[in-house]
């Protein structure tokens, strides 16, 4: 018997032609689905959520408006009256360029002309807020620029209070020089792209072993006091199955390595055509996926819906690396009531800002105090372990034309800087891919 309640209602798009429809979440046997039909391309289907994880639960605080919002969104869309959160992190294509050529790719960008310096220059003056914003250089792929250090020291120079670095760390493993200058103009932290822990991985998915080279870029940024947060792209048949190792790998380099940011596939930029649900990987399937394969270091209740974004965007699991466990810092039932309500900006630009960006050298030492062995047991060394082994587990789903639900699209933080307006992350890149 097929048991079948409509849990919630909202608003996405047609995956053949974009036009703005109605949608319902609707739970068959345990999973939930996005239900939605188009007047001249019929009816769609797209798993959300597979039933691994309570999802009343996890969303209990993000019910539903009760209005449309605004009639042109996503389409014309923007921080308009009807979005709910401000901006986190401006995300700034620098390049279309890449030194890659990717199965799955949000951009698949071209090989169009870069934007000058000084183009760069005007739009960072524009969208900085001086010492709050923080700034993603993206692309393409950011460090095919020989500038590149000078667009960091350019944001800098505008106010933005932390640079981060979108790359696959190629050129940071091969070419330390530049890497040094780019520590120099001030980059504060680099969001690695890190499929797995074998080769066999990066193959598939990036036509390339690269876990090499991974593991030297890594250790590249160490030696300039830059952290790293793996980011790894999750395609069932390719690389869920080493979800574990991905967070075992990087504990163990705690705390050149300061946490895991999982992206589970979206299909956006180079892929044409939306998959069959058993291509998709859902937010619960990962949940419990960090539980099962991380070998006991993780466990679900230390887990909490994202507080920037809605709770089906994403999560976040904050610890700290201790000589022999790591500890955690979060318990989702002594988070209060409010864990799933939008927090500001502010507050988690500076969480994580302070989790991803390494102290500087020579700053708290934890391996010593006064020139004696430290008391691994006394609630100093704890802390001061918190601010240099600060390690997090963190994940966002993003959308595509098949599960892109508007409501969520009013929560999102991450926002692009596009022709001089801010543009929620998913419907810039869901535009992207109309135009192909």
């Amino acid at each position: 018997m097929v048991e079948r309640e409509i849990i919630r209602n909202t608003y996405s798009v047609c995956p053949k032609c974009l036009r703005r429809l109605t949608a319902r979440y609707v739970r068959i046997n345990g999973s939930v689905y996005m239900q939605k039909e188009c007047p001249e391309h019929g009816e769609f289907s797209t798993v959300i959520w597979r039933g691994y994880v309570d999802m009343d639960d996890w969303t209990k605080n993000a019910g539903e408006t009760g209005d449309e919002g605004n009639p042109n969104c996503p389409n014309d869309c923007g921080l308009c009256s009807y979005h709910a959160q401000d901006t986190c992190c401006t995300l700034l294509e620098v390049t279309d360029r890449c030194n890659l050529n990717c199965r799955f790719c949000f951009a698949d960008n071209g090989d169009s002309p870069d934007p000058t310096l000084e183009q760069i220059r005007l739009w960072l003056n524009k969208l900085a807020k001086p010492g709050k914003t923080l700034v993603q250089l993206s692309g393409g792929e950011p460090t095919v620029r020989d500038d590149l250090p000078q667009i960091v020291a350019a944001a800098k120079e505008a106010g933005c209070r932390y640079v981060q670095l979108n790359s696959n760390g190629i050129r940071l493993a091969e070419d330390e020089e530049y890497l040094e200058k780019l520590a120099g103009a001030g980059l504060s932290f680099v969001f690695m792209q890190f499929d797995g822990t074998r080769d066999a991985i990066y193959q598939k998915l990036r036509g390339r072993r690269l876990l090499e080279i991974k593991q030297r870029a890594i250790e590249n940024c160490a030696h300039y006091n830059i952290g790293v947060t793996l980011v790894p792209t999750l395609v069932p048949g390719v690389n869920t199955h080493n979800i574990g190792d991905i967070l075992k790998f990087a504990i163990a380099r705690s705390p050149m390595v300061r946490g895991v940011h999982f992206q589970p596939v979206s299909f956006l930029g180079r892929i044409p055509e939306l998959p069959a649900d058993d291509m998709r990987f859902t937010l619960d399937e990962l949940l419990i996926a960090i539980e099962e394969q991380a070998g006991g270091l993780i466990k679900l209740e230390n887990i909490i819906p994202s507080r920037c974004n809605h709770p089906l965007c994403g999560f976040h699991g904050n610890f700290v690396v201790m000589p022999d466990s790591i500890v955690p810092l979060l318990h989702r039932e002594r988070a209060g009531e409010g864990c799933c309500s939008p927090t500001t900006a502010d507050k988690n630009r500076a969480f994580i800002s302070r989790r991803w960006q390494r102290q500087s050298q020579g700053k708290g030492n934890s391996s010593c105090c006064c020139g004696k062995e430290p008391d691994i047991n006394s609630m100093e060394y704890f802390l001061r372990r918190v601010k240099t082994h600060g390690f997090t587990v963190t994940a966002m789903a993003f959308q595509d034309a098949g599960n892109i639900d508007l409501e969520r699209l009013r929560w999102c933080s991450l926002h692009v800087f596009d022709r001089d307006r801010f543009v929620p992350f998913c419907s810039y890149y869901l535009s992207r891919w109309q135009k192909q």
